[in-house]
């Protein structure tokens, strides 16, 4: 992995609740909380600038700006929900752009992990721990979060192990 294993470690403690906060929060009310997007950003602007040279800061905070445009045309064309766009984009600088074929795969096996997992559930007892979820009720939408957080969550974790 092109990430480093300092910065994923330096990453992981404040990332990962953040991470868990989306996926709840999107699992309960079909909504990312527009605090977590800023928290996640604001991980990134501030830690960043201790684990990266100047350049790649740089090139990372591009990477966001590039994600939310696109994210913003999506959500327009009505193929992605607004706030999973703005975590997109909050998550973009985390990723190392020699890292994006391993994302992809990593974002690829979560999201059908997480979509067998959350129907698997829904049609299950386990529904009763949380009955009042919006996600069980919204038809064929399903909660994003739960596999972009998980995603970003696990990207950052194999960098502690994997990283360059």
């Amino acid at each position: 992995m092109e990430q480093t294993s300092f910065a994923a470690w330096l990453f992981l403690p404040f990332v990962l609740p953040i991470c868990i906060w989306v996926a709840w929060s999107d699992l309960r009310a079909m909504k990312i909380p527009n605090k977590a997007v800023i928290a996640l950003t604001l991980v990134f602007v501030l830690l960043g600038l201790f684990v990266m040279p100047w350049p790649d800061y740089l090139w990372r905070l591009a990477q966001l700006l590039v994600v939310l445009l696109v994210g913003v045309v999506l959500n327009a064309t009505g193929a992605m929900g607004a706030g999973d766009a703005k975590f997109a984009a909050a998550a973009a600088p985390f990723i190392a752009l020699g890292d994006l074929r391993v994302l992809m795969a990593l974002y690829a096996a979560n999201l059908l992990a997480a979509f067998v997992t959350h129907r698997l559930a829904k049609h299950s007892r386990l529904r009763s721990l949380a009955p009042d979820w919006k996600s069980w009720s919204v038809g064929s939408d399903f909660p994003m979060g739960l596999s972009l957080g998980g995603t970003l969550a696990l990207y950052i974790a194999m960098g502690t192990y994997f990283g360059s």
